[in-house]
């Protein structure tokens, strides 16, 4: 296959506009029925294909006014822009994209991009096969590509999209409070079975101590992640030394709950959360931890009489006309290549892990986030939703106003309540929000947006931002683990994709902000940029990696790069 980029556009824009024509299919439960991203001739510019079935991107920029079969909901408010009347330059968007396709053709796994200006969807682009790596290391050459209509685990975006945004939303109708204690919503056994578990890290305190504290808490101590739980418990596990939380065979987990992934383990999982002591007292510390959102999820349930997923799907989905926003995909009509996978071997970290029940297959189509697969079912407070780029980004938009056409979700009271400042020593919190604050999430917002930006990003490679200085949303969504363990002895947890700079996610922001609203030439600040990549890509290499070390690839991917933009091709 040609690597010439602009020829591989005008083939693929070609075959693509062949294959599916100009019409879009909406409110469409299973994927086959799925919207369908519009393209035309005027996007042949921004489609790129990869090499040797490594890389497939489509893209779309395209005006859809006149398509009669899209839904009405949302075609009344999110309609196709181009990036020119976005003020973003096309060279921006073209290096985001080379960035993408050349670290997939250097052992990256795939990603897909919406961007949403002024109301108006701008960008689209999908990048490389929904499963890149076979369980034994080897890349594969026979998974579908990614569209713009694949699914993605977003694993804590979930936390703003099923849990953050039913609370504004109850709050704005004035069916909660954030002061509301957990304790109204889970009953007084959230207090009584509480057990004692002398944390390694934590305050030392008695049982009595700890039952007060966990009556005290409130709504907005777990919003703050100031409640004082545990980062995780691991109650899928049953081999967890509590007081450390480290994997040991030898001790058994005293707040195991189940791995049987069903309404039966939730259950268990409830009474194992009512019998979880606190680390610390409610408001002494940040301390990020997922059972946060998963009581949060449970209030959210209790306060509703509805779970998370109908709830979703009810209040926000369904009138918006999203169609690619769910928990359990694989229950409501999605197939597994409609979804683009995560870990190659189950939650084993490449056979490092094990217990009875653990997953051993490569994960698509079910969340990869243990708590919320094996203690409960795939709906959780804190993990579980998948969605493409595109009906994440429109989701984002309501954070903006808080309305959607002339649909009322948050009010600006709220919306302003739940991104300011958490205080003047945590900047970069809001009530759930990870927010830009002095320049202080960076890696993932970049350096160009405002300080008024927020967002959330997420475990397996996921993140959306909203800057609402610029009127600007962008989600960004990669299965970055869908690949090897670097190294088990050193670090289970890091995958070959995490050494990628397409896994870092703010290099999108970062370049998409040069020359923004500016008719300026931003070329030279381009290849400026790419050079200083490129640069400390070098630098992270140690004489001790070997020569197919990841982080070896990645820094010869940017010098790939490079050297076609100093030759002009």
């Amino acid at each position: 296959m040609t690597k010439n980029p602009r020829f591989n556009r005008i083939i693929a824009c070609l075959c693509v506009i062949c294959s599916i024509g100009f019409t879009v299919g909406c409110g469409a439960e299973s994927a086959s029925d799925a919207a369908i991203s519009t393209l035309s001739i005027e996007m042949i510019s921004d489609i790129e294909t990869g090499t040797d079935d490594l890389a497939v991107s489509e893209s779309s920029t395209a005006d859809i006014n006149s398509e009669e079969e899209h839904d009405e909901a949302s075609a009344d408010v999110i309609l196709y822009g181009t990036l020119e009347e976005a003020g973003i330059h096309q060279e921006c968007i073209d290096i985001i994209e080379d960035i993408i396709t050349t670290d997939i053709e250097y052992g990256f796994t795939s990603a897909q991009i919406s961007i949403i200006r002024d109301d108006k969807l701008v960008y689209e682009g999908a990048f490389g096969n929904v499963n890149s790596y076979n369980q034994d290391d080897s890349r594969k050459t026979d998974s579908a590509p990614v569209t713009t209509d694949t699914l993605y685990d977003l694993a804590s975006v979930s936390k703003m999209i099923g849990v953050n945004y039913a609370l504004q939303k109850l709050v704005t109708d004035g069916e909660i409070s954030i002061n509301d204690k957990i304790s109204e919503y889970l009953g007084q056994e959230f207090i009584d079975d509480t057990i004692f578990i002398d944390y390694a890290d934590g305050s030392h305190e008695p049982l009595e101590t700890i039952k007060k504290w966990k009556g005290e808490l409130t709504i907005a101590h777990l919003l703050r992640h100031q409640g004082g739980f545990p980062p995780s418990p691991k109650y899928h596990n049953p081999t967890i030394n509590p007081e450390t939380f480290e994997y040991d065979p030898e001790i058994e987990n005293p707040l195991f709950s189940s791995v049987s992934a069903d309404e039966n383990a939730k259950e268990a999982t409830i009474k194992a959360i009512c019998m979880t002591p606190l680390m610390f007292e409610p408001g002494a510390k940040v301390l990020y931890s997922d059972v946060d959102y998963m009581i949060l999820g449970l209030v959210v349930e209790a306060k509703t009489g509805k779970n998370l997923d109908t709830y979703l799907k009810d209040t926000f989905c369904k009138p918006m006309g999203l169609t690619h926003v769910t928990y359990t995909p694989l229950e409501h009509g999605f197939t597994k290549d409609d979804c683009a996978a995560t870990e190659l071997n189950g939650n084993t970290r490449d056979g490092y892990l094990t217990f009875d029940g653990i997953r051993t297959d490569t994960v698509q189509g079910e969340v990869h986030d243990e708590m919320a697969y094996y203690c409960m079912g795939g709906v959780s407070g804190h993990a579980g939703i998948f969605s493409n780029a595109t009906d994440l980004a429109k989701l984002g938009t309501l954070m903006l106003d808080g309305t959607y056409g002339d649909l009322q979700f948050f009010s600006p009271e709220v919306i302003a309540e739940f991104t300011a400042p958490k205080s003047e020593d945590y900047m970069n919190w809001g009530l759930g929000w990870w927010r830009q604050g002095d320049m202080q999430r960076t890696s993932y917002f970049g350096t160009r947006s405002s300080t008024r930006t927020f967002g959330h990003q997420g475990w397996t490679g996921t993140l959306l931002m909203i800057d609402p200085d610029k009127n600007l949303v962008i989600a960004i969504l990669t299965n970055k683990i869908n690949s090897p363990v670097t190294d088990i002895v050193k670090n289970p947890n890091k995958f070959n994709g995490n050494w990628y700079t397409t896994a870092t996610l703010g290099f999108v922001p970062e370049i998409l902000y040069i020359g923004m609203d500016e008719s300026i030439d931003v070329n030279a600040d381009l290849q400026s940029y790419l050079e200083e990549l490129t640069d400390s890509c070098d630098k992270a290499i140690k004489s001790s990696m070997p020569e197919d070390h990841p982080a070896r690839l990645n820094a010869e991917s940017k010098h790939a790069l490079l050297d076609r933009s100093q030759q002009g091709g």
